[in-house]
């Protein structure tokens, strides 16, 4: 279901038969969608809702789910060129971020946290945004080391992730090719395609879906 496409939150109600259904949002953090217009499209009253004999349980956004840090370590890693270790390396974590609303920029700060306490031995964890200090635009000031990746934590592909992000690291052509090293001067960076084109997030939104059952169904068969 989606919110400006066909079949719309509303829509898809009448379209399920099953007595018991678990919403899973598919954004990558908790915010004004999540937490108001999804529960009042869908009529949702709590964790829990009981419409018309139907159970409608409502998960956590598959962004906040503990193995997305675990993913990110992974993508990061898989992206560098032979010859270039983690201790050579930052990983800037990208984001959109705005003033309007300080959810955007948390989840990114999160997971931030968690990689750095997880020692993965990247030479520097940071996280930079769009529209929010620290700036993509400014990412040679805000990491040191002389190789850097970045990853945009997005739920997809889009103006943002393919001409936006880009354009503000100072990328004039934006390659096809995952691996494509573009040089600075003395530095070399790399980009990734948003976190959410990872076929691993459709097991996320499973474990999510199995959190909620132990989290608030610990008698559910």
């Amino acid at each position: 279901a989606y919110w400006k496409e066909e079949p719309s939150f509303r829509q898809v109600i009448p379209m399920i038969e099953q007595p018991e259904v678990f919403v899973v949002p598919h954004f990558i953090s908790e915010g004004y969608f999540t937490r108001e217009i999804i529960p009042r499209e869908l009529g949702l009253t709590g964790k829990t809702t009981l419409r018309n004999s139907r159970q409608f349980h409502y998960c956590d956004p598959v962004g906040i789910h503990p193995s997305m840090t675990t993913l990110l370590l992974e993508k990061a890693t898989d992206l560098l060129p032979d010859g270039i270790s983690r201790a050579e390396t930052a990983l800037i974590i990208a984001g959109h971020g705005t003033k309007l609303n300080k959810n955007s920029a948390e989840a990114i700060k999160t997971q931030v946290e968690k990689l750095r306490a997880a020692d993965s031995n990247f030479a520097e964890i940071a996280a930079s945004y769009m529209e929010e200090e620290p700036l993509l635009s400014d990412w040679k000031k805000i990491v040191d080391a002389p190789h850097v990746v970045v990853i945009p934590f997005f739920i997809s592909d889009g103006l943002h992730t393919v001409e936006d992000i880009p354009g503000l690291l100072g990328i004039e052509k934006l390659s096809p090719e995952r691996k494509t090293v573009y040089q600075f001067k003395n530095r070399s960076l790399q980009y990734d395609s948003a976190l959410g084109n990872d076929s691993r997030i459709v097991e996320i939104v499973f474990h999510q879906v199995d959190r909620f059952i132990e989290q608030n169904l610990s008698s559910h068969s």
